[in-house]
């Protein structure tokens, strides 16, 4: 995405091999088969996807700004993809569209049920459960607030509670911690393993020797920079 809408600059990455095993669930030939199984249908296509799905795209969205991208289409049916818990929890507040999924998900997310969501409530009766859309619908559904990263920090700003249980990846409570000193966050910890793959010595080999770099074909980044306009634009 870097690469995408900075063409004019020098994009590195520390591992290439830090993917999305979400990304990796949705391929070109089958989003077309979609495509072409509803068409006319308008694709709106989560950040978290590889170049050429966004290239195959009409709009991107974010876990913030996902509901806001679906209610704004004229369009009384739409194509939602990878992630099929994210369009679950945009469907339950969009009620009055068709949000057609893609069979994919997050792991890392998948994997906190609402067993979970009791267990969390028992061990810690004063604390506040924050889950992302990411989550299953019913861990979403159980939670005090179901919001993106960027919007947590938020909640946890104008929420006068001292204890949080934060359901994403574990990393999460390390920011809220450092930003949130006085605060005491628990999690269950849910790791992602590509995320992991950035190390801070791997971050230093790579803005020291300015690679690898980030290239994207010009083609699939004339569509995917129109997906992400039109994102920017709603």
């Amino acid at each position: 995405s870097a690469a995408i809408l900075n063409p004019e600059k020098k994009v590195v990455i520390p591992d290439p091999e830090s993917g999305c095993a979400m990304a990796d669930m949705i391929d070109v030939q089958g989003l077309r088969e979609m495509k072409a199984k509803y068409p006319g249908v308008p694709v709106v296509m989560y950040v978290n996807s590889t170049a050429e799905i966004k290239a195959e795209s009409d709009v991107l969205c974010t876990s913030a700004n996902a509901v806001k991208v679906v209610e704004a289409l004229p369009d009384k049916r739409v194509i939602c993809a990878p992630d099929k818990n994210l369009v679950a929890f945009i469907q339950s507040k969009v009620p009055d569209k068709e949000i057609i999924p893609w069979d994919g998900y997050c792991p890392i997310h998948q994997r906190l049920n609402l067993e979970y969501v009791e267990q969390a409530r028992k061990r810690h009766p004063k604390a506040k459960i924050i889950a992302h859309p990411e989550c299953p619908i019913e861990v979403s559904e159980a939670a005090d607030y179901c919001l993106s990263t960027s919007k947590m920090v938020e909640a946890v700003k104008n929420d006068p509670s001292e204890e949080f249980i934060v359901m994403t990846e574990c990393g999460m409570i390390k920011r809220l911690k450092q930003v949130f000193p006085d605060r005491k966050f628990y999690t269950l910890c849910s790791m992602c393993f590509d995320m992991k793959k950035n190390t801070l010595e791997k971050i230093r080999d790579c803005l020291i020797n300015e690679q690898p770099v980030v290239e994207v074909d010009a083609e699939v980044r004339e569509g995917a920079l129109r997906a992400f306009e039109r994102m920017f634009n709603t």
